[in-house]
């Protein structure tokens, strides 16, 4: 059984990947979340979220948590590894196993290479509901039709009726390692979190997340899907998209560019000044309000 803790009035939390440096698309998410959770006199939360490790990069988490500490974030308690919750995460698995709302799925990609495709990719055609040939599997939750829907706080209402426009969906891949969806719902539960502050890119798989709260019966946060920052050609910033990592020298002037693309308007003379004086700046201006309906920002230096 996983024991929560209770939350207080406000928790919010940050959970970088360790799968390469600190970005800029990154920073921004970080600052939006810090400022949120400061703006609610809340706790603001850091989490590694290390429980891929064929994707990780050996020595990005110690990267990630010097350049937050180069900019000046300081966050509530010690940092948070996801993977210390594996236990957790392993018991929400039995729950939705002895529910008899997961089940074991050997389709590869091959397998549903004909499928039609969603919002979120292969929408799953259900081939192994009732029971599929011996061999590795991955496990999949159920699904069904019943719109589940909720209010961002930015874009408004967001719906979903999973079954026909993702189909049922992994939580415990092929490799046993468990999947982000189960992941992150539990460590928010363990943690109390009651708000998140995330990039729109993460918009259509809430859904899913809020579906997998349902059926453990944990409670569901506000949820803030803020605008990704991408580069002039319209690509998200990312690893993938070869993103460097923020500098760790002139901090000042990136931390203004963050606020700059954040909609903020900080003063352009701000970025000159102390760290301090940045963070009280942003501390006693932040307006969230000024995001809303924008869901991509270039950076253009």
């Amino acid at each position: 059984m996983i024991q929560a803790r209770e939350p207080i009035s406000y928790v919010g939390r940050f959970a970088p990947s360790p799968t390469g440096p600190l970005h800029f698309g990154s920073l921004v998410a970080a600052v939006a979340s810090f400022l949120q959770a400061r703006a609610n006199n809340g706790r603001w939360l850091l989490r590694v979220e290390d429980i891929d490790p064929p994707r990780e990069q050996v020595g990005a988490t110690a990267s990630i948590i010097e350049a937050l500490e180069r900019y000046g974030f300081e966050w509530d308690g010690d940092t948070i590894f996801q993977s210390t919750s594996r236990e957790a995460h392993e018991a929400a698995l039995a729950t939705l196993i002895e529910s008899k709302m997961a089940y074991p799925c050997r389709c590869s990609r091959k397998d549903l290479a004909g499928a039609p495709r969603g919002l979120l990719g292969v929408i799953y055609p259900g081939s192994c509901r009732n029971g599929c040939s011996q061999g590795e599997a991955a496990i999949r939750v159920r699904t069904n039709d019943v719109e589940i829907a909720f209010d961002d706080v930015l874009h408004g209402c967001i719906a979903q009726r999973l079954e026909s426009e993702s189909g049922d969906f992994v939580v415990r891949r092929r490799d046993g390692l468990i999947a982000y969806h189960l992941a992150v719902v539990v460590d928010d539960e363990i943690q109390g979190v009651t708000e998140i502050v995330r990039g729109v890119d993460l918009l259509d798989s809430t859904p899913r997340q809020i579906w997998l709260q349902q059926l453990l019966e944990f409670r569901t946060p506000n949820y803030i899907h803020i605008p990704v920052i991408t580069n002039s050609n319209g690509d998200k910033l990312s690893k993938l998209t070869g993103a460097l990592g923020v500098p760790l020298d002139s901090v000042e002037n990136t931390l203004h560019e963050a606020l700059t693309a954040l909609l903020q308007q900080p003063p352009p003379e701000l970025a000159a000044g102390a760290l301090s004086d940045i963070w009280t700046w942003a501390s006693e201006n932040w307006q969230l309000g000024n995001l809303a309906g924008h869901r991509t920002i270039v950076k253009t230096a």
